[in-house]
C-alpha cells in the first residue's frame, strides 16, 4: 500500500500521511463524507478496483477512521461511515479542493463543489480562526512555534524560519 513509511517521524503531518497518504483513501472519505455507504457506491463513485476497495476500507476500519455496520442478515451485507475520527478530515478534504480549485487541479477550469453558508448562500473558505474570539486571523500575523512534541531539529527549523521572516 505504501512505498515509504513515516513511521516514528516526529511531524503531525507525517503521522497523519501514514493513515491517510494514499490517494484512494482520500477519495473514499470524500465520497463518505457526501454520504456513500456502500460498497457499490464508492466503487463507483471512484473507480477503485474492487480489492484495493476491500484494503483501504478495512485499513481504514482498523484505525479507527470508518466503521461497519450491518444492514442485511442474508446474505451479510454491510455498509460504513465515519467515525469521529474520519469526520474531522473535512478540513483536509475541503483545503485540498480550495487548493485544488485556486489552481484548476482537475482541468476543467471550474469548480465542481462550492461550499456556501446555508443562511446567506455566500461562499465560505477554510481559515485559521482564534479560539478564544472566533475571528479569522490574517496570513501575516500567523507564526509557528515549537510544540510541546518538537526536538531539536524542529526548533532550529522554526528558530531559522522565525528569523528570515523578521529580517
Amino acid at each position: 500500500m505504501k512505498v515509504k513509511s513515516f513511521a516514528g517521524m516526529r511531524c503531525s503531518i507525517a503521522g497523519a500521511l501514514e493513515l491517510i497518504g494514499d490517494r484512494w483513501t482520500l477519495l473514499l472519505i470524500r465520497d463518505l463524507s457526501l454520504g456513500l455507504r456502500r460498497h457499490d457506491e464508492l466503487r463507483a463513485g471512484t473507480g477503485i478496483p474492487t480489492a484495493t476497495l476491500a484494503a483501504r476500507l478495512k485499513y481504514l476500519t482498523q484505525h479507527g477512521i470508518v466503521e461497519q455496520s450491518r444492514y442485511q442478515e442474508r446474505p451479510p451485507r454491510v455498509e460504513y461511515r465515519l467515525t469521529a475520527k474520519g469526520r474531522d478530515l473535512w478540513k483536509v478534504s475541503v483545503a485540498l479542493r480550495e487548493w485544488g480549485d485556486r489552481w484548476d487541479a482537475s482541468g476543467f477550469g471550474a469548480p465542481t463543489v462550492e461550499t456556501i453558508d446555508r443562511e446567506t448562500g455566500r461562499p465560505l473558505r477554510l481559515a485559521l480562526v482564534d479560539p478564544e474570539t472566533g475571528t479569522a486571523v490574517p496570513t501575516n500575523r500567523i507564526q509557528l512555534r515549537p510544540g510541546p512534541g518538537a526536538d531539536d531539529r524542529v526548533r532550529h527549523l522554526l528558530d531559522n524560519l522565525a528569523t528570515e521572516t523578521a529580517q
